[in-house]
């Protein structure tokens, strides 16, 4: 429905037929589709010139079904009942087609429909009621054989045109109406029941959407540098039984292997709801496995993902895990229909579950290493939003859905830069390379060039630095899509849809799998340079060419005493500038609370809603609970990015200054041993990753201020990593146990709407009071969480000073290692005979080989995995 083409003449007119003053604003679609509806109903009622009972009721049934209990636009259809009745509009066509004006070819399909259904009320078509539908029908354009259709469907005919018919559902498909309101949607589904089955081709075999060869080979070479992971920790443990290599080598494969092996591709479907999201993993699977419905159906996150068999896995916020039947997965994956539509229940029992596993051992897609994650709605409740902030951390890609007949809304724009600040951090110059925009019911343009304007529009925004990469805009239809899979058919979705699932698996593999290869495969090969090191120092030790005098000996131990030192100065120090920032960061807060309810208060003079307080109230309260939340959540983000920046940063810098100098000395001391003695301490001390786990302090790589500041000053602020920054209702939901926005809901519900005064004039004032109510529920909720999110606060403050601790610590532990095993040689070279120490050279020189195999070997591979990228 196309907004813009209401003109003040349908202003007017709808406003005459309620006997309400309405601005342009206050015209919605439901509103307009109701003013359409009562025409054509009431029409043909009184096409005979008599009002039956059945009609009567009928006329009753279809406003009930249609329109929920208390829905203040119950009230005003029987305004307009009356209204088109007294002035006998349904008779006026030109009425009619001014308030259809703006409707397209499904929205007036499904408004006829409704008419014929009437006109079967009484058991049978009267042909003064068929001749009135067909007059408006064909005034309103609309296709005679689609009439032939719905004719034969309300009276119980039988339908040779199977053609018209699939056209018939697929035009009056719910999901074509998503994007509307959820009246369309249960007005299309209502008529869909009264339709005969819609026709299927049968077809013995399921259309795949992709072999996915690519990502079958990165496997192939993930699996084949994993085996040469095993075969150099058999080198290491040789080694290391010999005490000739550190056992800190071998941990150190044993994590690129276990990396190696839990290497997984995570794909996040985001959106909002009613864009198609459970239809396009649907698809993508090549089975029906997630709900779809016509309301938010995600009321979790969701990884679907491979297993050896079917099961479903749900985690629970207390850390239990429960398997559960693949029957029970829909309904714990979904959210209830109360809910889903703004009721200010308690979802208690799903809140509870944290996320939902779902294992298939034939789940296209999945097979081949990629893990769909199926995210709430970032439109839907603000709990459900705000998991899916957190999913976002973790994910390799985003598909970003929008809707085909009104692609990136003015929010989903917002979205998008959201989107791209949280996957792609501290970039902001650059262009995200890992967001593909779907745009969504690409079947529903129908108009010559509406394909071109529909992506232009999208390209026009996401051109702006926003989205990088080749082939990141596709035009898709998930649900013809998903048909023709299911069918074994072909049809011009499946071709584009296997075109973006292409440029998916491309993305995946050449700018995902194959760095991710290099990096695993850098990471073993200095582990065998530190290895080759320990081999030639030992090689010249059982050569006699590196010998340790007493005095060597007590240097070394008094350095190990010296080492082990400097990490007790480390912890007093980080110690206190912990319990110094704590106390600071205590007065900040509750200060900062103390004027909280002034500052929103201030800022909800600014809140806009488009909804009206008449008949949408509900939505507009909720409208104001959320930008209560929004603005919440930057007072925050503003808290942590001034006070917590202010307080931590100096400390930081303070205990870092330390560290760094610290670990000087000891690089210091390192290098004076290689000059006297032509050791490798200084090379040994980098390749053991000293350098990559400290940031490199002085020693090459980031500094480890660099690390920190990225905690407490980098993309998403210091909460960023508490669930926190950005997201504050999360910690309301997981610290207090309940969100805002249902206890504002449920609050201004226990008050009474009408304390609002909702047929005053003074709309200002009324607004005003909705707001006020707004700032008073919310902040007397965040006023009890408060300390429960601040514990949350100092428990990271706590962790950034023990990370780098236990960082420095660690390090400090890998340099006495080294300092040990210099020692444990020369003494076992002084307790060789010539035999033994012929024998040993033997051995390492056996060792050497086979660590230049195993550098061969991971050559060779990087070598074929190349081609993902040619």
């Amino acid at each position: 429905m196309n907004t813009s083409l209401i003109s003040p003449q349908t202003v007017e007119l709808v406003s005459l037929l309620t006997g309400q003053k309405l601005r342009k604003e206050d015209i919605t679609p439901p509103l307009l589709f109701l003013a359409g509806l009562v025409t054509v109903l009431l029409g043909v009622m009184y096409a005979d010139d008599t009002v039956s009972a059945e009609e009567t009721q009928r006329l009753r049934t279809t406003f009930t079904e249609l329109i929920p209990a208390n829905n203040s636009l119950r009230q005003l259809v029987m305004l307009m009942v009356k209204g088109v009745r007294d002035r006998q509009v349904y008779n006026k066509v030109t009425v009619l087609l001014a308030l259809t004006a703006c409707f397209s070819e499904e929205e007036k399909l499904l408004l006829i429909s409704f008419g014929y259904q009437m006109s079967a009320a009484d058991g049978t078509i009267e042909e003064r009621a068929k001749e009135y539908l067909k007059i408006i029908a064909s005034r309103l354009g609309i296709d005679g054989r689609y009439l032939t259709v719905l004719e034969a469907s309300f009276s119980n005919q039988s339908i040779r045109d199977t053609a018209a018919l699939a056209e018939v559902h697929s035009l009056l498909d719910p999901a074509r109406f998503q994007s509307l309101d959820s009246l369309f949607v249960r007005a299309a589904s209502h008529i869909i029941e009264h339709l005969p089955a819609k026709p299927k081709q049968q077809t013995n075999r399921k259309q795949s959407v992709s072999s996915y060869q690519e990502l079958k080979k990165f496997q192939e070479y993930r699996q084949q540098l994993d085996a040469v992971c095993g075969k150099l920790g058999l080198t290491l443990l040789d080694g290391s039984d010999r005490n000739v290599l550190s056992p800190n080598l071998t941990e150190e494969v044993a994590k690129i292997s276990r990396k190696l092996q839990s290497q997984r591709f995570r794909v996040a479907v985001v959106g909002e709801f009613s864009k198609g999201k459970s239809t396009l993993l649907n698809a993508l699977l090549g089975e029906e496995i997630q709900p779809v419905r016509d309301i938010p159906c995600s009321g979790t996150v969701t990884v679907l993902k491979y297993g050896p068999q079917q099961r479903v896995i749900c985690k629970y916020t207390d850390g239990r895990e429960e398997e559960i039947s693949p029957d029970q997965y829909q309904e714990k994956a979904s959210i209830s229909e109360e809910a889903a539509l703004g009721s200010f229940g308690d979802e208690t029992v799903k809140s509870e579950i944290t996320e939902i596993i779902f294992e298939h051992p034939n789940l296209e897609l999945c097979t081949n290493g990629v893990e769909i994650i199926d995210t709430p709605g970032l439109n839907e409740q603000a709990e459900r939003t705000l998991v899916t902030e957190q999913v976002l951390k973790t994910t390799d890609a985003v598909i970003f859905l929008t809707h085909a007949q009104m692609a990136l809304t003015e929010k989903e724009r917002e979205l998008l830069l959201y989107l791209k600040q949280e996957l792609n951090p501290g970039k902001d110059d650059e262009p995200a390379k890992n967001i593909f925009v779907l745009v969504n019911f690409a079947d529903l343009l129908r108009r010559e060039g509406s394909h071109k304007q529909a992506r232009q529009r999208v390209e026009k925004f996401v051109s702006e630095k926003l989205i990088g990469g080749e082939n990141r805009i596709h035009l898709i239809s998930a649900q013809s899509a998903l048909e023709a899979i299911l069918d074994g058919t072909e049809n011009e979705f499946v071709k584009s849809f296997q075109d973006f699932t292409k440029s998916l698996e491309q993305f995946l593999t050449v700018e995902r799998g194959a760095i991710a290869l290099r990096q695993s495969a850098t990471g073993i090969k200095q582990i065998i340079n530190a290895c080759c090191d320990k081999l030639n120092q030992m090689r010249e030790i059982s050569e006699g060419k590196l010998t340790l005098s007493q005095g060597d000996k007590a240097k070394i131990f008094e350095e190990m005493a010296e080492a082990s030192g400097r990490d007790v100065k480390i912890r007093l120090l980080a110690n206190k500038l912990r319990e110094e920032s704590l106390e600071e960061a205590r007065e900040s807060w509750h200060e900062w609370v103390k004027i909280l309810d002034d500052r929103m208060a201030t800022k909800s003079k600014k809140w806009t809603s488009e909804h009206n307080h008449i008949w949408s109230q509900d939505k507009l309260i909720r409208d104001y609970a959320k930008q209560f939340v929004w603005e919440l959540t930057q007072e925050i983000d503003v808290w942590s990015d001034q006070k917590m920046q202010f307080i931590l940063k100096q400390k930081i810098e303070t205990l870092d200054f330390k560290i760094k100098e610290e670990f000087y000395a000891i690089r210091q001391e390192f290098q004076e041993f290689d000059l006297r003695l032509s050791t490798s301490l200084v090379t040994q001390f980098n390749n053991l990753g000293i350098a990559k786990n400290l940031g490199g302090i002085g020693i090459g790589g980031s500094s480890i201020a660099s690390s920190i500041n990225s905690d407490i000053g980098g993309p998403g602020g210091f909460l960023g990593g508490l669930g926190l920054g950005g997201a504050v209702a999360a910690g309301l939901l997981f610290f207090a146990g309940l969100g805002i926005i249902p206890v504002i809901l449920g609050g201004l519900a226990a008050g009474g709407g009408g304390a609002f005064g909702l047929g005053m004039l003074d709309v200002d004032g009324i607004h005003k009071q909705i707001k006020q109510k707004v700032v008073m529920l919310g902040y007397e909720k965040f006023n009890e969480s408060s300390q429960s999110i601040f514990d949350k606060i100092q428990e990271r403050i706590i962790a950034v000073f023990e990370e780098r601790v236990e960082t420095s610590s660690g390090a400090i532990a890998q340099a006495m290692s080294l300092w040990e095993n210099l020692l444990e040689q020369q003494e076992k070279r002084d307790r060789q005979n010539q035999a033994e120490c012929d024998t040993e050279k033997v051995w390492l020189a056996e060792k050497r080989r086979e660590l230049e195999q195993v550098q061969n070997q991971i050559e060779a591979i990087l070598n074929q995995s190349d081609r993902l990228i040619q």
